[in-house]
């Protein structure tokens, strides 16, 4: 398995706007009850993620997102992430992270560096259960870590911090996750 780099500053990095609306795939059935189409959940990396899982559950059927699981494994926030919530997690793909510095994950989970995986993690994350539709052009949303993520929205493209939203509202049972392109980081 090739290893993934995280977290470290983007000087350079490019970004394109997707439309969030346009990247989501979801499976649907009929609602018994009303006859109407009914989402039953949205493909992310290959895997279908489904309202009934929690986000680990979910995340972890994800092939373009190993190495965020790899890295909330490392911080121990696994539980965390399983529990009630609800959180809104905004979360970097596996080629996000290929666009940083080499050595950037190695060593960020050496277990001297615990603390600083945390909080770069908890950076992603946000309490309470925010859709796309929730989001407004310069809301600023305090994360877990206690710092600010700032949303830019044009029409239905979505950025948070500059990453763009390439999959929006994947609803799990303990909150929503948003893909995003690029990791965000928090002034350490």
């Amino acid at each position: 398995m090739k290893k993934s780099i995280l977290f470290i500053a983007l000087a350079g990095a490019s970004f394109f706007a997707v439309d969030a609306t346009a990247q989501t795939t979801s499976k649907t059935k009929m609602d018994k009850t009303t006859g109407a189409e009914k989402k039953e959940g949205v493909l992310v990396g290959g895997a279908m993620m489904v309202p009934s899982k929690n986000i680990v559950a979910n995340a972890l059927g994800s092939s373009d997102h190993t190495t965020l699981v790899a890295a909330v494994k490392a911080a121990g926030l696994v539980e965390t992430l399983m529990g009630p919530g609800p959180f809104t997690v905004f979360a970097p793909t596996n080629a996000a992270f290929e666009k940083l510095p080499a050595g950037t994950l190695e060593m960020l989970l050496l277990p001297e560096n615990k603390a600083k995986l945390t909080a770069i993690l908890t950076y992603h994350v946000v309490p309470g259960r925010l859709q796309a539709k929730d989001l407004k052009n310069g809301q600023k949303l305090k994360t877990v870590n206690g710092e600010t993520l700032t949303v830019t929205r044009k029409g239905n493209m979505v950025m948070i911090n500059g990453a763009t939203v390439a999959i929006a509202d994947v609803i799990s049972s303990n909150g929503v996750t948003h893909v995003i392109d690029a990791v965000v980081l928090p002034t350490m």
